[in-house]
């Protein structure tokens, strides 16, 4: 299926990828810092890029593809409203995590809180978001992988028998399936196909991000989101040719579904939709931080805390938003509308069809793309896999030689400080651990929305107690700990009594934050010098009043600062949203919503005046950064 143009473009992403590695290994080994953290040198645009890179995985335009046939464009809000907590992150939290000096989010645990029992909550941290939410997401990207891979990468054509026939013989024993044609007399050869090309993907994506640690990994990012977008805008132009034009993909889809089914799927607001039930709005209403990226935890605080400055980790943010859920978007409505038509949806359950409509984002670059193009967009759709890949090692190895290897066992345990080139190789080390535990749930998954789903609810009991260990003095580590076992109580519980996704997340989201209340507001605890040292440290914004006046500061300057980011992020996230549903609907000629009468007017006009809101908050949070602080004293001094 591949020409010789579209092997070149591949080879020539792999060379570049393994060159950055190798040109940043020498300073990434030198200590953590170096390796996971890039020395905090990133500027803005790069960490904006790269984030960004990292979201544009290989399994999210199946993901969307599938969304839009089985549930319309309205439940890409389930994707959108995401980008609330990213511009909360860049604009409220971003300068916090850098400030903190962490190097990762278990580590905060014991800076925040203190004594034993912060000690235990970095383990269990280190354990839960390292281990079991990171290999879920790795799985999933994996399983992307052999559905984009699969129509192209044909090793039994090209290896000589002696060499793959071994491989099937090691699927049949193993009675491992990774094709979507389980059913197939020929699936035992797909399935070693796509477990040579998953091999020879993840061995390339390990090399370069465990030799040049995270700057190998930025630099692969910002090539990799280049070459992603421009050969999905082809992609986008090549299927929008094959319809007729964008005047036609409307009439099409009405001849095709009716015009009431085709409405539904292009609705973007709730009276349109196809399923926009009081579970699916309210989970919409909460998802932004009902997940573990409420405050940036993981690789997206991971960015923020690598940038140079703060005036950089705000601009990531907001350039990550801009990228990711505007640019991207556009871009991928008329594909998978485009696919609707061009390849009409068949019978089968929900489970079977989701699959199906996943996998024609595939089947439509093969037959609709031509030479070098198809090639473009393979080189991209595998260079957003390796993004993930990289970024999700990188991330997760951070936890096994910063929490797990250097803090609980060398230095609780052993009793002794490793050596920084020790840790570096540990972190080395142990991505192939994750490679190997992400490979074992890749076996039990049906669909990537099945796995999106259930990394949601994995995610959904930690989004409120996240969000207040920033805002609210009264947090504790007790706290956390309470929600973390009220959301291992109830997701086996909710997996077997609750149907509905949306019901299962609003229903966590409640229990878990109820836990961490209840047991700040028991037990709430002292102002001890450890919690007087992180308010100096970091400045957070919010509820600590108590704790200023301890200091003999103001106790009005952390919620004013709340209340500037929460201003710039409700305003900036109105401009984004109104400015994609305004660009969205034109393109793909979405119906007005009844209640909304000249609506392309009223929202330039919201998109606008959101705008100007935002800017002038912006200007009020880079006048208040620049004021002198203890904690800016303390930056000053440690480096």
């Amino acid at each position: 299926m591949l020409t010789s143009i579209d092997l070149l473009l591949f080879v020539a992403f792999l060379a570049y990828s393994l060159w950055s590695g190798l040109r940043a290994r020498a300073v990434a080994a030198q200590n953590l810092e170096e390796y996971f953290l890039a020395g905090r040198t990133l500027p803005g645009w790069k960490a904006g890029l790269s984030m960004a890179a990292t979201q544009f995985a290989a399994d999210t335009p199946l993901l969307v593809t599938g969304l839009i046939a089985t549930a319309g464009i309205f439940s890409l809000w389930r994707l959108w409203i995401y980008a609330v907590a990213f511009l909360l992150m860049g604009l409220l939290l971003g300068r916090v995590w850098r400030r903190a000096g962490v190097l990762t989010d278990a580590e905060l645990a014991e800076l925040r809180y203190g004594g034993r029992t912060a000690t235990v909550l970095r383990g269990l941290k280190a354990v839960y978001f390292g281990v079991v939410f990171n290999c879920t997401v790795m799985a999933m990207v994996l399983f992307a992988a052999t559905r984009i891979a699969e129509p192209f990468l044909l090793w039994n054509a090209w290896l000589p028998a002696w060499l793959f026939d071994p491989v099937v013989t090691l699927v049949r024993w193993l009675g491992l399936s990774l094709t979507l044609n389980s059913d197939s007399a020929a699936w035992a050869t797909h399935s070693a196909n796509n477990l040579i090309s998953l091999f020879s993907i993840v061995a390339v994506t390990t090399l370069y991000s465990t030799t040049g640690g995270l700057r190998a990994v930025v630099d692969t990012d910002v090539v990799q989101l280049a070459v992603a977008l421009l050969g999905t805008a082809i992609y986008a132009i090549a299927v929008v040719w094959q319809v007729g034009g964008l005047g036609a993909l409307r009439q099409q889809l009405d001849a095709l579904y009716g015009a009431p089914r085709a409405a539904q799927l292009l609705a973007f607001t709730p009276d349109g939709a196809a399923d926009a039930s009081l579970a699916v709005l309210g989970m919409l209403a909460i998802q932004w931080f009902a997940q573990m990226n409420s405050d940036g935890t993981g690789y997206l605080a991971q960015r923020t805390m690598a940038c140079k400055s703060d005036r950089d980790a705000r601009s990531a943010a907001l350039l990550f938003v801009a990228t990711q859920v505007l640019l991207r978007s556009l871009l991928w409505l008329p594909i998978g509308l485009g696919l609707l038509v061009l390849l009409p949806m068949t019978s089968g359950d929900v489970t079977s069809l989701t699959a199906q409509r996943e996998a024609t984002y595939v089947e439509g670059i093969v037959r609709f793309l031509p030479s070098g193009a198809r090639g473009l967009l393979l080189t991209g759709m595998l260079a957003a896999l390796a993004s993930t890949l990289d970024t999700h090692l990188n991330w997760g190895a951070s936890y096994f030689a910063n929490d797990l290897y250097k803090r609980l066992y060398c230095e609780l345990w052993r009793k002794h400080a490793p050596s920084e080139r020790a840790l570096v190789w540990v972190a080395r080390g142990s991505n192939l651990l994750i490679l190997a535990l992400s490979l074992i749930v890749l076996s039990q998954l049906k669909s990537i929305q099945s796995a999106w789903s259930a990394s949601l609810l994995l995610g959904a009991g930690m989004g409120v107690p996240l969000l207040l260990r920033w805002l609210w003095w009264r947090m504790s580590a007790a706290s956390e700990l309470a929600a973390i076992a009220a959301s291992l109580v109830a997701a086996p519980l909710l997996l077997w009594r609750v149907p509905s996704d949306p019901m299962r997340m609003l229903i966590m989201t409640l229990l878990t934050a109820f836990a961490a209340i209840a047991v700040a507001l028991r037990w709430p605890p002292e102002i001890s010098p450890e919690l007087q040292a992180f308010y100096l440290r970091v400045r957070p914004p919010g509820f600590w009043g108590p704790v200023a006046r301890s200091l003999g500061e103001s106790p009005h300057t952390a919620s004013k600062d709340l209340v500037r980011g929460v201003w710039a992020t409700v305003h900036g996230s109105l401009c984004v949203f109104a400015l994609l549903t305004l660009l969205g609907s034109l393109l793909v000629q979405a119906p007005a919503p009844t209640w909304l009468p000249y609506r392309p007017a009223w929202l330039f006009g919201l998109a606008l005046l959101s705008a100007a809101s935002a800017w002038l908050a912006w200007r009020a949070i880079q006048s208040a950064s620049q004021e002198p602080t203890i904690a800016r004293a303390i930056e000053s001094s440690t480096k």
